[in-house]
């Protein structure tokens, strides 16, 4: 099954997990990874996941569930986004949300189910991430699954601190 490989499987969003996609959407020390300047609501969660079936074409993003293998224990999402079908290619966002989980080759695993989703499936070009700096570990992450460094934008992202350096990276899919 390409949604599932070593220790995840990638589902759907269902409306049992409301309480989890609330909890972490409002986790505000997340928020300058996804561009996120206020809360959600749970209506507007709700409502998001009451469309979530709709097709990648209709919404120009697809989320999808990680849940531990073992014991179906959700530890996270990853996503496609800003999918641009013209040019056949879409963004991808992880979020593995407790700390304690992190680490554990979670996100590894839904990264590569992800991009062979993409590539296979809905016959991608290329798929694209940012990642600020400072954040080695997702630098590593997507380095390690053949993501390249494209584009660096200096002083891109606005902190409550300071401005920071975004980086881009992007990967071709080698079957094309």
């Amino acid at each position: 099954m390409i949604l599932e490989g070593d220790g995840v499987r990638l589902r759907a969003v269902e409306p049992e997990d409301l309480e989890l996609l609330y909890k972490w959407e409002n986790e505000e020390s997340d928020w300058k990874q996804s561009n996120t300047l206020v809360p959600y609501s749970r209506y507007t969660l709700k409502r998001y996941i009451a469309s979530s079936h709709k097709s990648l074409y209709e919404t120009s993003q697809l989320r999808l569930m990680i849940d531990r293998t073992a014991d179906a224990l959700t530890v996270g999402t990853i996503d496609l986004f800003d999918f641009d079908h013209y040019h056949m290619r879409a963004g991808v966002g992880i979020l593995i949300a407790d700390p304690a989980e992190r680490r554990k080759g979670y996100a590894s695993a839904a990264l590569g189910c992800i991009i062979a989703y993409a590539f296979e499936t809905i016959g991608l070009h290329q798929l694209w991430c940012n990642i600020l700096e400072g954040n080695s570990d997702s630098m590593n992450l997507f380095r390690r699954h053949g993501f390249e460094l494209c584009a660096t934008k200096r002083e891109w992202v606005r902190t409550r601190e300071r401005f920071v350096t975004e980086y881009m990276l992007q990967l071709i899919n080698p079957g094309k």
